[in-house]
Parts: C-alpha cells; structure tokens; sequence
C-alpha cells in the first residue's frame, strides 16, 4: 500500500477550499489597476496631489524645498495631524467628533495651568470651578467603569490624583495630565452618543461650544499661558534628535518595516496562503527606504542661516508621529478590537448579530478620539510655545477631519487607515506653507484648502458609488 505524502497544511487548506493559487507580478498589478477601477481608491489621489503640490510650490517658491523649511512644515502639521489620527476611528463607524479640536483645547489649558500655577490647579481654577473640574472627572471615571471602558476609567483616576495632589510641575507629568483629560472627555462624548443614543453631530457641536466656554473660563479673555520657557515642553515641537540618533531612527523605521512586511509574507506562503507576488513586496520597502534614507540625511545637515548656531537632526514630531502610526495601524489590522471598528463601520446591525457589542464599540472611538487629541494638543501648544483661549479652535478641528478625509479615509464608515490622516496631514500643511510663503492671505489659504477637502469628498462619494456598481 503506498502513501502520497501530502505537504503541511495542504490538505486542510483543500478541505476548506482556500485559493491557493499564487499570482505572477503582472496579475497582481492587473488585479490592482482593477481595483482602482471598482473604486477602490485608497490614498492614491491623495498621494498623487501631495507629489503635486510639492512640484508646484518647488517651482513657485525658491524658499520651500530649503532643509529648514521642510523641518519648519513638519512640525507645522503635527498637532492637526496627530488629532486627525484620532479623528479616523471615529470616521471608521461612520460617525463624527466635531469636539475634538476644543476638547484638545481643554487638555492644553489644563496643561499649562499645572505649569504655570506651579502645580496648583485649584488656585488656579477658584474653588468652585476646580470642585466641578473634579467632579466631571469623577463622573467621567464612573460612566467608564459603566461601560466597561477600563483604559477611560484609569486615565480618569489618574487625573483626578495629580489634580487633588497639587504636585510639583513636572513636563512629563503635565503630559500625563492632558492626555488623562482628554481620556475623560472622550468618555462623556462616548456615553452620550452610545448610551444616550443621541447624534454624534449635535452631541459634538453641544461640547464644541462647551469646551470653547471652558478654555476661555480657565485662561480668561485675553489671557494666555506661557510654556515656552519649559524645555521639555517647548522642546516637543521644536526640538531635533542627534544625528546619531535621527539615523538609527531611520534604520528602526526601515528595518522594522522590512520585518513585519516580509514576515507576514513568509508566512502567508509557508501557509499556503494567497499573498502578493515577492518582488512587489521588496519593492515596497526598497521604496520605503528610498524615502528614508535621503530624507534622514537631508535633516541631519545643519540648516541654521546663523553661522554662530547648529540646527540638525531629525525633528522630535517624526519619531511621536510615527510610534502613533505603528500602533494606531497595529490596533486596526491586528487586534479584535479593531477588527469589530471595521465590522460595526460596514453594517452595525450585522456586527452586532455576530456577537460585537456595539455600543461598547461606539463610545470607545471617543476615548481614543479624544486621548489623541490631547497629544495633538501637546504638540501645536509647544510649537507656539503657548496656550491662549483659541486653543483648539479656528481651523484646527476643520484641518484635521479634512487630513483625515483628505487622505483617504471614508465619511461614509467602514473605510480608512491612520495612514490616511498622515498623508492628508501633510497635504494640507504643504498648502498652508507652500501659500505662505507665497505671501498669500488667509482667505486664499482657507479658499484652496476648503476646495482640496471638496475635491476629497467628491472622490470619496464617486467611489463608493462605482464601488457599489461595480458589485
């Protein structure tokens, strides 16, 4: 009798009827240009008006392409970026957080407060306030335990501890503060919107005008607070890494890339499992590294105009933008959690038929949303070097749910990456800059960026609606 000796995993794979069959680069670039033509955009238009843009302002603008200015532009964009970060969760169910740039406002001003009031939050709010500050804390804390929102509630207690505390100013502490805070304040939006059942847009434009009441009532008309002098703080926008460091940044960034793409292919073909053909794969990260590379050389260049003062290395926003990238990208593509964000996004009745509890899903985003900003709070605060009772407001809301949407992500739910408020991040802080410098004004500047997030939303409703066809 003889036996066929059956490779490990092929016979299982048979028996669930798994395709198998592997693709030739040619077929994989076919059944991408197939894709794009099903509606399946992803951030492509995006990233072709960001090259774009950048070739536009180069020839109009002898003073873009400088080593400083392109520094300058990074750390311009950072803060709408990092709360656009946040913002994509909350798109992903189809919803909307039109508090996040006052709630981010909130985290800053209690922020510096801690600094400037030396610790004294109480004397720098007045009894009655700094009791309500606590108690909204409290609240925020017991609403998160309600709904099971561990990570709200521990941020919450923490907050409520360094408050009571009136610990010694400390930067890292301050930090912690704001991000508790804005923790906190995710936690109240989210119960409103999945407890309550009320909508996400009148519950956010509620808090917009409530946290804007709140950040004039801590600063006060014409106030501001001055964390410039802090170096930490002023650092956090401002401030570069060593050249050594900015290239072993670069060799983590590439090397860690290069690990995980190439991992997850070898095990997909070890597996037996359709993946993408080998030499696109190796394409992507010598493309990576491509970007990489002469980037990080390029910031590692002194390009101070003062002879008497060195300016390199790469900016301190790289590496925070990054870290938020990887472990935003990870919690969407590789946990459960994020894998019911994307189940409730596409249908919620049917995700919660499947077992997701969606409300728990719903007032989660929020957290998230909100915790986030707080980072992006801590980020545009240090680059002004303080914090004034329009912190938050203006365009910084506007900016960043259109980085967001900007970069690919879908108003319509079910669709997008942290990738996404990355690339429309820096789309629209080359058309702030690239304006600038051009000596245009703010209207021109609000003008060309309300019709690029136009052009967006158009490309986002034409693909659905080819997507849709296309079925």
């Amino acid at each position: 009798m003889t036996s066929t000796a059956t490779p490990r995993g092929e016979g299982a794979i048979a028996d669930f009827g798994i395709d198998t069959t592997a693709q030739s680069t040619g077929e994989a670039v076919r059944d991408y240009a197939a894709r794009l033509r099903g509606g399946d955009l992803g951030s492509l238009p995006a990233v072709l008006g960001l090259a774009a843009l950048v070739v536009v302002f180069w020839v109009l603008s002898e003073g873009f392409m400088t080593l400083d200015n392109t520094a300058n532009l990074l750390a311009q964009g950072a803060g709408k970026m990092i709360i656009a970060m946040g913002l994509v969760f909350v798109l992903l169910l189809g919803e909307i957080d039109l508090s996040a740039g006052t709630a981010s406002g909130v985290c800053a001003a209690v922020m510096a407060m801690h600094y400037v009031r030396s610790g004294n939050l109480l004397g720098g709010m007045g009894n009655t306030v700094f009791s309500v500050f606590v108690g909204g804390l409290v609240v925020a804390a017991l609403l998160a335990v309600l709904m099971r929102i561990w990570a709200g509630a521990v941020l919450a207690l923490v907050a409520i501890g360094i408050a009571l505390s009136g610990a010694a100013p400390n930067p890292w502490l301050e930090m912690l503060l704001a991000v508790c805070v804005g923790a906190a304040i995710g936690v109240i939006t989210g119960f409103l919107v999945s407890k309550i059942g009320m909508p996400s847009f009148v519950v956010t434009l509620a808090l917009f005008i409530t946290w804007q009441g709140v950040i004039l009532q801590f600063i006060g008309d014409g106030g501001v607070f001055g964390i410039g002098t802090q170096p930490v703080l002023f650092a956090v926008a401002n401030g570069n890494m060593s050249v050594a460091g900015s290239w072993v940044l670069c060799g983590v960034a590439v090397g860690g890339y290069a690990l995980v793409v190439l991992g997850e292919h070898l095990g997909r073909l070890n597996r037996g499992l359709v993946t993408a053909p080998t030499p696109i794969v190796v394409a992507k990260i010598v493309a990576v590294a491509a970007l990489a590379v002469p980037a990080t050389y390029a910031l590692t260049l002194n390009r101070s105009s003062n002879d008497f003062i060195v300016i390199q290395g790469t900016p301190y926003v790289v590496p925070i933008v990054l870290v938020l990238l990887v472990v935003g990208t990870y919690v969407l593509n590789r946990t459960r959690y994020g894998r019911h964000i994307y189940a409730v996004g596409g249908n919620a009745e049917a995700a919660r038929r499947a077992g997701i509890n969606v409300s728990h899903i719903r007032a989660s985003v929020f957290v998230v949303a909100s915790a986030t900003a707080a980072l992006g709070a801590i980020v545009y605060s240090s680059k002004v070097g303080s914090v004034d009772p329009q912190a938050g407001g203006l365009n910084t809301l506007l900016f960043a749910v259109g980085a967001a949407v900007i970069g690919g992500t879908s108003l319509f739910g079910g669709r997008g990456k942290v990738f996404h408020a990355v690339v429309g991040g820096l789309v629209l802080a080359v058309v702030e800059n690239g304006l600038g410098l051009l000596k245009q004004p703010a209207a021109v500047v609000n003008i060309v960026t309300g019709l690029v997030l136009l052009l967006a939303a158009t490309v986002d409703a034409l693909s659905r609606r080819r997507a849709a066809l296309s079925r």
